[in-house]
Formats: structure tokens, sequence, C-alpha cells
């Protein structure tokens, strides 16, 4: 045998040898690599439960931002290659979406991409004034407190729905609604409406019928009761007493419509300069019932209202031990005299205004 032909021999068994070394590290890497990739794709990622909140026209780097603001993943870098794959970067939808502890990458991308948002809880109550409702409301979804007032400033606005500037507060009625983050203030009033029709069953239109008012001339009068006590047991009866004004033309006196006109709520004490105040709202010189409500008043308000105590009570005033009730007459020298111990309890603690 030939020396060229013996080193040949030589040789390919080496390279043969480091070929099959070779291919078994390739083997390997590929092995880890695709072991690495789906855990990437299938493995746990999301540490905890939360909402993610995605803006209207947020980029991916917002989306990922929001998902750091939460500390919600254990490795942004696995989460990046899913979503290339997945092309999450030009498939992003805003809303509010909740994401579950121990997702994987797979998961939360179908879920940001799918669009399929949350719903999230609104609730408002103890609302006196549109600005107090547009802040409420920019608390809960995307829009801010600016867009939510002048919505619901907007005096076309109220009457495309079938209300005045005064009575619109009227059509929103305070409890726990569901909405999607990203509604609009054009939206959401809309939604209010239909919320307001279905409040307004036909038991409920009888008894307002029955009382002489209308549905908003209800919720107008039950915004005053609400500011009147903070007793739920009280209510009933004090919508009695203001609906026998009503019935008598007499004028309500009602000082939180007063109170309303001042514009301030914090008053301990109404005095004749307050009482002298020109407002459609002032009760003390204009019969009947303001134009609109002065807050936004509870279910249970308007329960109270609706379901009032008939009664011969025509005077109440708050009682001298300041424990949040009130003294019932029916003349008005009893009345006076009610009303003389509150103002000798007024003097005693020094509340003059």
């Amino acid at each position: 045998m030939g020396i060229e032909r013996r080193n040949r021999l030589m040789v390919f068994p080496r390279l043969g040898k480091w070929a099959i070394i070779l291919v078994s590290i390739g083997f390997i890497v590929a092995g880890i690599r695709a072991f690495q990739l789906y855990g990437y794709v299938f493995e746990n990622n999301v540490k905890h439960t939360g909402f993610v909140y995605i803006p209207n026209g947020a980029t991916y780097d917002q989306v990922i931002d929001s998902l750091k603001a939460g500390d919600f993943l254990t490795n942004y870098k696995s989460i990046k290659w899913v979503a290339n794959k997945k092309h999450y970067p030009e498939l992003i939808k805003p809303g509010a979406y909740q994401i579950e502890k121990g997702w994987s990458n797979n998961k939360l991308i179908d879920k940001l991409r799918s669009g399929a948002q949350t719903p999230v809880k609104v609730t408002f109550n103890n609302i006196r004034f549109r600005d107090n409702l547009a802040a409420r409301l920019a608390h809960y979804l995307e829009a801010d407190s600016v867009a939510f007032l002048k919505e619901l400033s907007d005096t076309a606005v109220a009457k495309k729905y079938g209300f005045t500037y005064a009575s619109f507060p009227a059509m929103f009625i305070p409890n726990t609604y569901e909405f999607y983050w990203t509604t609009t203030p054009a939206e959401y009033i809309e939604r209010m409406k239909e919320e307001y029709d279905r409040f307004w069953t036909d038991d409920r239109k009888k008894k307002a019928e029955a009382a002489g008012l209308t549905p908003v001339q209800v919720i107008t009068l039950a915004s005053i009761v609400q500011e009147e006590t903070v007793k739920p047991d009280e209510m009933h009866r004090i919508a009695g007493v203001y609906i026998n004004r009503l019935k008598r033309g007499w004028r309500l006196q009602a000082d939180p419509t007063v109170k309303f006109a001042v514009g301030d709520f914090g008053i301990k004490r109404i005095l004749n300069q307050h009482l002298e105040i020109e407002s459609p709202y002032n009760t003390y010189k204009y019969k009947g019932l303001p134009p609109g409500p002065i807050n936004f008043p509870n279910p249970k308000s308007i329960e109270a209202v609706l379901n009032y105590e008939k009664s011969n009570y025509l005077y109440f005033c708050a009682k001298e031990d300041f424990s949040g009730y009130h003294n019932f007459s029916r003349t008005l020298r009893e009345h006076n005299r009610n009303a003389a111990r509150y103002q000798h309890a007024l003097n005693k603690n020094r509340i003059f205004k």
C-alpha cells in the first residue's frame, strides 16, 4: 500500500470523529435553544394578577413600560421574542386588560392582541357638582376630567337626551357600573341614558305621577332630601314634608338649595344675607322646585321620595342635640319653638356661620 493512500486512511477517520462531535454539539445546542424557546412561549412568566392599561396610540415600548410599571413579568427578554413572532408590535389594541398570575408569554400576548378588554367597575356616589363627577370618571376611565366635564356641561348634549342644562344631572343615577376603560365621554353619557331609562320602570313612573311629580322632579327633590339628612330612616318623612308644601303651593324654603345657590355646602348656619341671593335655586324666594338637582342623588334618596311618608307635617328643624335627626311639626308655632332651641344650641356652641 502506498504512503499517500495510507495517509489518507489515517486522516479520514480523524475527520469523521470530529464531524460526529461537531454534529453532536450542534444537536445539543439546538436542543438547548429549542428548550429555551419553548420556555419563552409556554413557561409561566406573569408574577401576579392585575390590570395592564394600554392607551390609544400606544407603541410596543409603551406596552412594555406598562408591564414594567406593574412589575408583572419575570423575564422581559422572552416576552419580546414571543411578541415579535406573533407580530404583536403591529397589532396593539388599546384597553384595560386583566392578566393572571401564572400566565405564559403566549397567553399574555394572545390576550393583549385580541383586544378583549376586561370591563372596569366605575362607582360614583356622594357627588355634588359636575366637575366632581368628571374627576371621578377620569379616575376609572382613559379620558381626562376636562373631556368629561366638557361633555357634561354641553347644553346641546343635554338637549339631545331630552334635558336642559340644569336638569341634565338627573340623568346620572349613582351606582356601580361596568365600562371598558377606553369608553369615551360621549359613549359614557349614552350608556347613562340607557341606565336612566332602565331605572324608571313603570312602577316608579306611577309612583312619581301619584306624587304629582315627573321623574326629573323626583330626582330634584331627592337631591334636596339627601342634603337635608344623613339618616335613612328620616328621608321618607322629610320627602313627605316637602311634597305637602308643594301641594299647598308653598315655598319649599330648603336650606340646601340656598347653599347650592351660594356655591358653598360647608355653610353651617343660613343667614339673612344668604336668603337674599338672587337665584332660581333660592327656594326661600321662589315657589316650587328648583330647575334641576343640586347634587347627584343616590337610588335610596330617590326611593325615599317615591315612597314618601304621608303625614300632616309641614315643618322640620334640626335637633338641638346635633344628632343629625330632626324635630317635625304641624304648626308654625310648634316649629318656631323647635327652631329657637336649635338656634340657642348654635349660639352656645359658637357656630355663627
